[in-house]
């Protein structure tokens, strides 16, 4: 009777012993085997930016699953400018991360002798990463300005939506200029160079008001015009080329 109760104990205990190393050597194998360690993402949404600058952005290479935060993930990958969103998904091997991304998609692209940033409607700038006939541009114009020269970072909103507003009266095939100065502008379908200025949406919606009737009397008066300058409504002036 003892013997069995002994031989019973023993095996019990062989069993628990051999549990406890299968555990061990399952335990040993999450942390050593690199199929649990992060090496590369699935990412889905994303048309412009590469998997390789959202893994980059991720900051997660090498990190073994456990010491996954998806909420830190994300907030690594908010830091492009060229992403408006992203979730992130945690899953096993071989897809230990896949992060669905929502792209910012450019309003305007704003070309520097050339050098092209894209902006889109929040006045965010980002790297131009395609050919985007479609968009539209501001040239930078900077003439025989000796000054600091502005970047793409200067547009907010509401100067994008002003901007927009300009572009809707640009001839066709023609470009928005922004020059340091004088701010937005374009030249018309009369070969007048017309600036407005670095205004929100209201504003430019006044001085486009302006400017409708400044060129009705000037046109009246049959006057040439070189420029026509509205960036201050409270003082707009023109270069004339001739009057008769």
């Amino acid at each position: 009777m003892h013997s069995d109760v002994g031989e019973g104990y023993l095996q019990w205990r062989a069993a628990s012993a051999a549990l406890f190393l299968l555990l061990g050597a399952l335990l040993a194998m999450f942390f050593v085997s690199d199929v649990f360690f992060v090496r590369s993402i699935v990412v889905r949404g994303n048309d412009l930016m590469p998997r390789e600058e959202i893994f980059a952005y991720s900051d997660i290479a090498d990190f073994h699953m456990f010491w996954l935060d998806p909420a830190q993930i994300r907030e690594h990958v908010l830091r492009s400018p060229s992403v408006a969103d992203a979730v992130v998904q945690l899953g096993w091997p071989p897809e230990l991360i896949t992060i669905l991304v929502e792209e910012r998609q450019p309003a305007m692209i704003w070309s520097d002798a050339g050098a092209e940033s894209w902006i889109d409607l929040q006045g965010r700038t980002m790297p131009a990463r395609a050919e985007m006939p479609h968009v539209p541009r501001v040239n930078l114009v900077k003439d025989d300005y000796a000054g600091p020269m502005p970047s793409a970072d200067e547009f907010n909103a509401e100067m994008v939506l002003g901007a927009l507003q300009l572009i809707e009266r640009l001839p066709e095939g023609a470009n928005l200029d922004f020059h340091p100065v004088h701010g937005l502008g374009w030249t018309n379908d009369q070969g007048w160079q017309v600036w407005m200025g670095r205004g929100s949406a209201s504003e430019t919606s006044e001085k486009l008001k302006m400017y409708e009737v400044l060129v009705a009397d000037l046109n009246n008066r049959s006057v040439d015009i070189a420029e026509l300058n509205i960036a201050n409504p409270d003082a707009p002036f023109y270069r004339v080329l001739w009057e008769r």
